[in-house]
């Protein structure tokens, strides 16, 4: 059964929330153990920051392993879907000249 859009949405959601909070929890731990001193803003922006740079490399791999898996499926033989390619697949209708 595959999941909804709007699952996934709400998935995608807590995920980021939740990564956040513990983003935020491990610094406030660790930092001191290294010697770092932050003020809680701080802590807030520097989550943010990893926040960003994980969503990133959320969304690449993603299409990454899409990308992978449409190769294995296939093995090159069939064209990748219209979402792959630059430009929109053939309508079927006669190009103008």
């Amino acid at each position: 059964m595959k999941q909804s859009r709007f699952m996934s949405l709400v998935e995608s959601v807590a995920n980021v929330i939740v990564g956040y909070v513990l983003a935020i929890a491990t610094q406030i731990v660790v930092f001191p153990w290294f010697g770092i001193e932050a003020g809680f803003a701080e802590h807030l922006t520097i989550g943010l920051v990893f926040v960003g740079v994980s969503l990133l490399r959320g969304y690449l791999l993603r299409r990454l392993f899409e990308a992978v898996t449409h190769l294995a499926r296939f093995g090159g033989r069939e064209p990748l879907p219209p979402r792959y390619t630059r430009f929109p697949a053939d309508s079927g209708r006669p190009r103008e000249r």
